[in-house]
Formats: structure tokens, C-alpha cells, sequence
């Protein structure tokens, strides 16, 4: 529960009624959730969408159908789903949209299944419907130790890019090289802009940014004429400001992308995006990298490693019987 808004040391673990079921909705028995830094975000009542306290902290979750409305098609009791959510994931039940759960494939357990959702889909859309990457580019992944970033690495290789993943300890290009990239960059390490050029003396034609701050810079001038750069948070705390010039010297691309927004303005894109996801995620082609797991008990911990940045892909909350 977070009862204030404040740090992720406010939250406190408590018995309340369970949340009732409204028209639409379906009934879950959490088996596990996934931390997301817009979670973090909501909690300090800085997120762009406001919560006011109180509330059940949590975005992402893996679990079981329990009940179902009588308005709602389609899914069953006894499903095994995984779903998104603005609040309310970091408990033993959740209640949300019927349309907002997925069936998990055969043979993927609560941990996976809620690690996935939100970084995988964020990446493949980026990847595929705004970035339109195209097999044999290449693509430079900011934050690439992250949900996301992680993410991105593994989609861009399995979409046939060469991956260039910059992060910030040598833990996390560990992971990104086991997903996929071939070129890494520690950008504590050495200048990020010198980095990039050394690494990719042509450019490249693709960059992710989740994270913003002042790597944005440097990764947009890594990109060779008509390149794409994809904007898509800002982890680093920092609103990156852009000198136009490179713009119009570059010839290149800005683009956004915003989660919420993608259904209602790409809906045959998201269809399209979602088929194809599911099926790389039953085949095993797509898995989230989990590098931690909490119990519910420790929900303050696990927000907290994320906050800080320390996290390598996901952060899994362990709530019943995860798997």
C-alpha cells in the first residue's frame, strides 16, 4: 500500500478487503508482479498520470483468473494470464480490464510472464512500427542493462539488426552481449560520443533511448544521415534539449513513442506488433532476463534497486505461487 506519496520506503505491506469486481473486469490470483520505474514514479506523485493515495502500488502481473463479469467475453475462470495495469499488481488479488490480459503461452511460468509485457512489447513496438528497423541495420540501445533496454537488445537481434548496447557497468553489457549485442559501451567508462564513433565509424541507422540525461546527445550524433532515434523515457531523471542543428544536418528522424498511446493511434500496428510478440514468446525466442526476484514483503527493496538503477532486466515480485 502506499498511503502517501514519498520514496519506495513509505509502502507498507498490509491485509485489506479484496478489490471489487466492476463491469469489464476480471478477477486474478496474483502468482507474480514486475517492478516497472513508472511504478517508482507513481509512488513520489511524479508519474504524469496522478494517483492519489491510497492505493495498491504495482503495474504488471502474472497469474490466474478467479472470476470474471457477467459483461465479459472471452476469458474464463481458470485462465493463466498475464496483464498491465496502472495500480494495483503488488497484491494477492488484482482486479483489471479483461482487455488489458493476455493468455500465457504453454510452458511459461508467473515469473516470465509478468516480466514480459511491458518491456517486450515497449521494445518490439519501438523496433518494428516506430523505428521500422530493417534487417542488417544498425541499432544503439541506451540503458541497455534495463527492462527495456534488455529488451531491445533481444528484439533487435532477433529482428536481424547488429546490436551496439550501451549501459553503465560491465554487468549489464555482460547480459546484453548473452541477448544478443555484438558491440558494447560502458559509458562510465569512456566518452560516449568517442565510444560510439570508434565502435560505429559509419553510423548508426537506429537508437533507442529510454534513458535520456546527457547520453542522448552523444547517441543522436552516432547516427548516420536519415537515421532514426526513438525516444521513450527518461530513467536518467533528465529531459534531454536537442540542438536543432544536428537535426537538419543529420537529415534525421526524432520519434516518440508513448505506450498508452500507441493502440489508439496504430491500432493495426499494435495487432499486427502483439501477433507477432506472442509467437516469439511461445517459441522462446523472446524471454525477459530476470535479475532479481523479491517476496512481497521486501516490494519496497526491489522498487528501490530499480530507482537507484542497479537493476539488470527485470525485477520480479514473488506474490503466491510463482514458478
Amino acid at each position: 500500500m502506499c498511503r502517501h506519496h514519498g520514496p519506495p520506503e513509505v509502502l507498507s505491506v498490509e491485509d485489506v478487503p479484496a478489490p471489487e469486481l466492476g463491469p469489464g473486469q476480471v478477477r486474478v490470483r496474483v502468482g507474480a508482479a514486475a517492478v516497472n520505474f513508472p511504478d517508482v514514479l507513481i509512488i513520489a506523485g511524479e508519474y504524469q498520470m496522478k494517483v492519489p493515495p491510497p492505493f495498491v502500488v504495482g503495474s504488471e502481473l502474472a497469474g490466474v483468473v478467479t472470476e470474471v463479469a457477467d459483461d465479459v467475453e472471452g476469458v474464463a475462470v481458470g485462465r493463466h494470464v498475464f496483464g498491465t495495469m496502472l495500480v494495483g499488481a503488488f497484491a494477492e488479488e488484482a482486479v483489471l480490464a479483461a482487455s488489458s490480459v493476455s493468455a500465457v503461452p504453454d510452458g511459461v511460468d508467473d515469473r516470465t510472464a509478468a516480466a514480459f509485457g511491458v518491456g517486450h512489447r515497449t521494445a518490439y513496438h519501438v523496433l518494428r512500427s516506430i523505428a521500422r528497423l530493417q534487417p542488417g541495420e544498425e541499432l544503439v540501445v541506451l540503458g541497455a542493462g534495463g527492462g527495456v533496454g534488455l529488451a531491445a537488445v533481444q528484439l533487435g537481434a532477433v529482428l536481424g539488426a547488429t546490436v551496439t548496447a550501451v549501459a553503465s557497468s560491465p554487468e549489464k553489457l555482460e547480459a546484453a552481449a548473452s541477448l544478443g549485442a555484438t558491440r558494447l559501451v560502458d559509458h562510465r567508462a569512456a566518452d560516449l560520443r568517442h565510444a560510439l564513433r570508434e565502435q560505429l565509424p559509419d553510423g548508426a541507422d537506429v537508437v533507442v533511448d529510454p534513458v535520456g540525461g546527457t547520453l542522448s546527445e552523444a547517441a543522436l550524433r552516432s547516427l548516420r544521415f536519415g537515421g532514426r532515434f526513438v525516444t521513450v523515457g527518461y530513467a536518467a531523471g533528465e529531459i534531454p534539449r536537442i540542438p536543432l542543428n544536428l537535426v537538419l544536418l543529420k537529415g534525421v528522424q526524432i520519434l516518440g513513442f508513448q505506450f498508452i498511446d500507441f493502440a489508439t493511434h496504430m491500432p493495426h500496428e499494435q495487432r499486427r506488433d502483439e501477433a507477432e510478440l506472442m509467437a516469439l514468446l511461445a517459441e522462446g525466442r523472446a524471454r525477459p532476463h530476470i535479475g532479481a526476484t523479491f517476496p512481497l514483503e521486501h516490494t519496497a527493496e526491489a522498487l528501490r534497486l530499480v530507482a537507484d538503477g542497479g537493476a539488470i532486466g527485470k525485477v520480479v515480485i514473488d506474490v503466491g505461487d510463482a514458478g
